[in-house]
Order: C-alpha cells, then sequence, then structure tokens
C-alpha cells in the first residue's frame, strides 16, 4: 500500500505568475502541495473552499490588499500561520501585517533561501507534541487572577507569530519568564533562547557585543566571534532593559531589525540573521521617545505587540499560591514548610516595590529563620511600609508613594556607601545607568 499521509498545504496569492511559478516549484521540492489565487477574491475563496497549513500572500494585490486575507485568516482558521511580501524597504506595511495577526514577512525580491526558511519555521507550529511539551514544562507565571489569565492568553497568541514582541512592567514582575515562556511556545522551542541585559553592558562594547567581530578588528580580537544576533541564529534574542540603549547604538540595532543582516566590527560583508526579537524596560518607553532618549522608529519596530505585566500588588489575589510555588522550588525537593494563616494575610497586605523577585527573597529569608515546619509573620521580616498621613489610604496617589519608596530606598543606600552611585546601584540590583535616570527622575541630582 503506498503512503497516503496527507502532505502540507499552502495557499499562495499574488498577481505575478512568473513569481507564482517560481513558489510552486520550490514548495513542491519540499514536498508540500500548492493551491494558488491572484486576486484577494480567489484568495477567500481558496480558503473558503479547503482548509491550508500555511499562507503566502502578496501586500498588493489588483483588488485589494494582501491585509485583508491576513485579517480573514485570523478571525476564521486562526492556527494558519499566514505570512506576507512586502517591497523592500516597506517595513511599515509588515508592522501593520504583524498587528494584524502575520505569522512574518519576507521582502521583495523573493528568493528561494527566504521562502523555504520561513515555511519551515511556520510549519513546525502544527506539531502538537512539541507545543504540548512547551506547555507542560518550562517557565511559567503563577495566578489565576483576572490580569495573569489575560497575560497567558496574549502569550500562546503571540508565540504563533514572528513579530517583535515588548514586555512593559515594573522590575521584579517576571517578564523574562514571559520571554521564555513565549519561546518555548513557539516554532523556535528547539532553538537558542539568549537574554542579554542592556544596560550591564558598556557602550564602547556595544556593537561587537550585538554583532559580533572579524579578527584583528581591534586590539585584543585575536579571533573571530559571534554576536549575540548570531548566538541567537534561528531562536530568540531577548534584550532586557531596552531603554538602556545609547542612541547611537539604537540606530544600528533599527537597521539590523528593518534588514535582518548585520555586518561585524572589521568586517566588510553583511551576513544574514535570522532571530525572534522580544524586548523589555521597567521604564516607560513611549515618555522615552517624548524626552529623546529613545528613537521614535525603534519604538514601533519593536513595539510591534506589547505584553504588560502587572505589579504584584494589582494581583494580590495571586500572593498565596505564588508564595507556595516559590516556596516549592526553593527547597528543591525537600521538606516544604507551611505558611501559617497569619503570615499568608501579612505577604498579602504588602505592597511589594519589588514584585515577585521581591517576594521570592522575602520567602528565603524566611526559610532560613523558621522553625517546626511552619512560616509565621515574624519569620518573613517585611519591610515596615508608610503609613500615617502620607500614606495612600489618606489620598496620596500611588505613583507619588512608590517614587517616595523608591527616593527614600536610594537615599539610604547611598548613604550606607558613602555616596558611591557605582556601589548603590549593585546594592539596589539596578544598572549605574538606571540608577542615574532614577535620580534624575526624582529630583536626587
Amino acid at each position: 500500500m503506498p503512503n497516503k499521509l496527507k502532505r502540507p498545504r499552502v495557499l499562495l496569492v499574488d498577481d505575478e505568475s512568473d513569481l507564482l511559478d517560481l513558489l510552486e516549484l520550490d514548495l513542491g521540492r519540499m514536498g508540500l502541495d500548492t493551491a494558488r489565487a491572484a486576486t484577494v477574491a480567489e484568495a477567500l475563496w481558496q480558503l473558503e473552499a479547503g482548509s491550508f497549513d500555511l499562507c503566502l500572500t502578496d501586500m498588493r494585490l489588483p483588488d485589494g490588499e494582501g491585509i485583508e486575507v491576513v485579517r480573514h485568516i485570523s478571525e476564521h482558521a486562526p492556527n494558519t500561520p499566514v505570512a506576507v511580501i512586502t517591497a523592500f524597504g516597506s517595513s511599515e506595511n509588515a508592522v501593520v501585517a504583524l498587528k494584524a495577526g502575520a505569522y512574518d514577512y519576507v521582502e521583495k525580491p523573493v528568493t528561494s533561501e527566504k521562502v523555504r526558511g520561513l515555511v519551515r519555521s511556520a510549519l513546525k507550529l502544527a506539531e502538537p507534541v512539541k507545543q504540548a511539551a512547551g506547555r507542560e514544562g518550562g517557565p511559567r507565571l503563577i495566578g489565576e487572577s483576572t490580569p495573569m489569565r489575560q497575560v497567558r492568553a496574549l502569550i500562546d497568541k503571540v508565540a504563533r507569530s514572528q513579530a517583535p514582541v515588548f514586555l512593559s512592567g515594573e522590575t521584579g514582575t517576571g517578564k523574562e519568564v514571559a520571554a521564555r515562556m513565549i519561546h518555548a511556545r513557539g516554532s523556535r522551542a528547539e532553538a537558542p533562547f539568549l537574554a542579554v541585559n542592556c544596560g550591564a553592558i558598556p557602550e564602547t562594547l556595544m556593537e561587537s557585543e550585538f554583532f559580533g567581530y572579524r579578527k584583528g578588528a581591534f586590539t585584543g580580537a585575536d579571533s573571530e566571534r559571534d554576536g549575540f544576533f548570531q548566538a541567537a541564529t534561528g531562536g530568540t534574542l531577548f534584550l532586557d532593559e531596552i531603554a538602556e540603549l545609547p542612541l547611537s547604538m539604537q540606530v544600528k540595532l533599527l537597521r539590523a531589525i528593518q534588514e535582518k543582516r548585520v555586518r561585524r566590527v572589521g568586517g566588510v560583508a553583511e551576513e544574514p540573521v535570522d532571530v525572534r526579537l522580544i524586548s523589555a524596560s521597567h521604564q516607560d518607553l513611549q515618555a522615552a521617545v517624548s524626552q529623546g532618549r529613545f528613537r521614535q522608529d525603534l519604538f514601533y519596530r519593536l513595539n510591534v505587540i506589547e505584553i504588560h505585566l502587572p505589579a504584584l500588588r494589582e494581583r494580590r489575589e495571586d500572593v498565596a499560591d505564588l508564595a507556595r510555588y516559590l516556596l516549592g522550588r526553593l527547597c528543591e525537593g525537600g521538606a516544604v514548610p507551611v505558611l501559617a494563616p497569619a503570615a499568608l494575610t501579612a505577604l498579602a497586605d504588602y505592597n511589594y516595590p519589588g514584585n515577585v523577585r521581591e517576594l521570592e527573597n522575602i520567602l528565603e529569608r524566611a526559610l532560613a529563620l523558621c522553625e517546626g515546619g511552619q512560616i509565621g509573620p515574624d519569620d518573613l521580616n517585611l519591610v515596615p511600609q508608610i503609613t500615617g498621613p502620607e500614606s495612600p489610604a489618606r489620598g496620596l496617589a500611588l505613583q507619588d508613594h512608590l517614587d517616595e519608596v523608591e527616593r527614600q530606598a536610594i537615599l539610604d543606600t547611598l548613604q550606607r556607601t558613602g555616596n558611591n552611585k557605582t556601589a548603590a546601584a549593585r546594592l539596589l540590583g539596578v544598572t549605574f545607568r538606571s540608577l542615574r535616570y532614577r535620580m534624575e527622575r526624582l529630583g536626587l541630582e
């Protein structure tokens, strides 16, 4: 009996017959069946008449825009990846398509190399075993509150695309965990995930760290070295604290994103790169744009899809479950102490300026102090919070309250370090540039 396993089907939508012939030839060699359409109307008819594993559509068609095909698929067949073909340099069209639900885009002139890479990546989304494994294991965001359910639902949705994602939220809310979840649930799950803290890289080394360098490019470059983009090839590059990038580096990063190519320091030729880009910052990036500290064009390329991670004080109903989960992880399979009711009440009432990261530190300290297999309120050693006439309950705006907490923490730390800002930044767990920014914002410099 011959093998009758179903071959994946791809719908090709373009009014250039020569391009359709080339695409059909390439995909046929990959073992795929194809159907073709030259207009939006034909494409919609094909989609109604049968099912497809992938759609590749031009953005400009005789009777409309390819974005209509993207929206139709997003609404009626959300599990079918759709990619768009855009004119060279038409990055605005690509961003519009990604926001509408496109999986990815490819620029003209379309080459076999570009199409094959995109198709292989897109078809991986149909592999249920890998996707199930990604959901069961790996990183998790704990909590059944409405905000956390919404975050997880959005993560599942964006994981199916290649659109750049920007993660916003205060320090310690779980932005890197969210980035790892997006990676684990997407078609790049088996490829590298590389996390980079942009605020921890000296400005003079940024270009070589991001794009690599050739042997002899500078003193000490005794061999060729890959940068972050090359190291994350085929996978995901997570750029944390993206607002810390200096303007000079922002220009180079923007070009790498738009062209999907980089040039090593000391090199002449450009080389293609294939990474899913996720960025994050605890700062208000839109405000940074208004203040001239962040390029607007880069902001729009990074912020195609934004996911906001809520502060822990905004989802207090998750604190108990999160505390138990963190205790289990901290105990590494050993006996997990019980949280006394009074301790749970104290944890639920706390404001957590440092969010989940602070909760984990509190519990780690409590593990060392508790006795008899139970954690009581005294073991938590919670930092006293502002009360009295200036407490939020008496009318002070939440942001003003948080600014006052942050201001006092910085002043206390500077006093401990003899006004040594480098040492203070280290104790506070932030970069030096971040500390300078916070001090300027709070009027301490």
